[in-house]
């Protein structure tokens, strides 16, 4: 095997070397800590903007909010920062644990099984880090 590395890998060793030269303490930065940065919506805020606001007869937010962990995990769960933030914010309008890994398992029959495995690690992950809160 060679060592020698394809272009993408350069550039991505060069902007890390110069994300050093910045700022060195970025060289351990993580995106997932923005996620703390953007607040959790009070449910009645969500219910106000994605909920019975809209349509009075309609979904309320909790259901909306399972429905988008289902199409988030049709998608094959790859955008981990809107997944767990719909995790949270879908705890936060009432929806139980049980109630989300329902609805993540429900779509391996359509997403396939990596698809809800993906999903179901960024759901507990986000659990996890609300047991912690809640105790």
């Amino acid at each position: 095997m060679s060592d020698t590395k394809t272009p993408f890998e350069l550039m991505m060793a060069q902007a890390q070397e110069m994300a050093r030269a910045f700022n060195p303490a970025l060289e351990s930065f993580s995106p997932k800590g923005f996620e703390k940065l953007w607040p959790t919506m009070p449910k009645e805020a969500m219910e106000m903007w994605f909920g019975k606001g809209i349509s009075k007869e309609g979904l309320d937010a909790k259901t909306r909010l399972l429905l988008t962990l289902a199409g988030l995990t049709m998608q094959g769960a790859q955008a981990d920062t809107p997944f767990r933030m719909t995790v949270r914010h879908a705890l936060e309008a009432g929806a139980t644990r049980d109630e989300i890994a329902e609805t993540i398992a429900q779509m391996s029959m359509f997403a396939g099984i990596p698809a809800m495995t993906r999903a179901m690690e960024l759901a507990r992950e986000v659990m996890e880090d609300k047991k912690d809160i809640e105790t």
